[in-house]
């Protein structure tokens, strides 16, 4: 079964909607993500799809995963990979997409405490440049910067 990247599209609305709130919630169960949902989909229609290049990972056409990336500023805001696919390698494919479409620097917003994500960012060759915090959640944040070469 073969893992196939492709853009986002209008009809994806609903699996990346459910995609975000089953894969937060599972790495952050103290957070009542699904009553956030309407917020969240008013924040992707809104600031998210109207700049963002979205590539969505499926398999036999069941949306495993996804990556938003602003091509003209390089800031990754979204990178979501199904709980049940964690460790098979998604991630990593959907970053390098990110990086593809925009070569010249991929930046992103990571909480402290997601071990997990850092550790696959540092691995793909990014590098903690700065602190800041979360404006939704008030969690500590740190900013990663990839660029070519560094």
């Amino acid at each position: 079964m073969t893992i196939k990247l492709r853009p986002y599209c209008a009809a994806d609305e609903d699996a990346a909607i459910d995609l975000w709130q089953r894969t937060w919630q599972i790495a952050y169960p103290q957070i009542a993500f699904g009553k956030r949902l309407e917020w969240w989909r008013a924040r992707w229609r809104d600031e998210l799809v109207p700049v963002a290049t979205i590539v969505v990972a499926e398999r036999d056409g069941t949306m495993l995963g996804f990556v938003t990336i602003d091509q003209k500023t390089g800031y990754l805001d979204q990178l979501v990979v199904a709980p049940e696919s964690w460790r098979a390698g998604i991630g990593r494919l959907l970053v390098d997409e990110a990086k593809r479409l925009s070569p010249e620097k991929v930046e992103l917003h990571v909480n402290q405490d997601n071990e997990r994500a850092i550790a696959l960012y540092v691995e793909l060759g990014f590098a903690i440049t700065g602190e800041s915090v979360s404006k939704h959640s008030g969690l500590p944040l740190y900013v990663m910067r990839w660029q070519p070469n560094d």
